[in-house]
């Protein structure tokens, strides 16, 4: 079930138990509210964990995937449109021949961006876009502490212009996200200073 089926579940529920003239306070909903945000929570973590495709490449070959989706990414090219297009047209995709042979389409349409934040050394490679969804968290505005009154949080927002600024030694990068609220907010070094300050979207 999707968080919207659930909630309309439990709203469900909730009338129900009022027509049966048993209400819930409003504290009884919201810790029943709480636990199944938990429960999904827990859920969609495990299945980050377990389900990262790139985790099924044996330690050879996910080195030489890495350097690839690397280099299609410093030439400005998606490497899965690289992928797909070879596949396509029946070309050699060279050192990766092995994703279409042994893994085939879909375990490359599993690879999402964030199965990348797993290998922190790569973390960079994969350049941000306009258009791209992102996450960015509360840390970049706001004074966060884990046991304070602001903690972390995280709005997914919409890439709408990435610049590099050439200042002479450093090339730092920024970044213009707007949110669903309409909002906008300028990200600067989001590669450099910033980088744990926003993260690809999990579905």
């Amino acid at each position: 079930m999707t968080p919207d089926e659930i909630e309309t579940a439990m709203q469900a529920a909730f009338n129900s138990c009022d027509a049966a003239s048993c209400p819930l306070s409003d504290r009884q909903k919201q810790i029943l509210l709480q636990v199944i945000e938990q429960i999904q929570g827990n859920s969609k973590s495990r299945m980050s964990d377990v389900a990262n495709p790139l985790d099924e490449l044996t330690s050879e070959e996910l080195e030489v995937f890495l350097q690839f989706v690397k280099m299609e990414e410093q030439q400005n090219r998606t490497w899965k449109v690289q992928l797909l297009n070879d596949w396509l047209h029946d070309n050699d995709s060279g050192n990766v021949q092995f994703i279409r042979q042994r893994y085939g389409l879909q375990w490359l349409n599993r690879v999402e961006s964030y199965h990348f934040d797993k290998y922190s050394y790569f973390e960079d490679a994969l350049k941000l876009r306009v258009g791209d969804r992102i996450e960015v968290s509360n840390a970049l505005w706001e004074w966060v502490q884990n046991d304070g009154p602001c903690i972390r949080e995280w709005f997914s927002c919409i890439v709408l212009q990435v610049d590099e600024i050439d200042d002479g030694d450093d090339c730092p990068t920024n970044c213009v996200v707007r949110f669903y609220d309409g909002s906008e907010y300028e990200i600067q070094g989001i590669y450099e200073w910033n980088r744990y300050n926003w993260r690809w979207p999990q579905r």
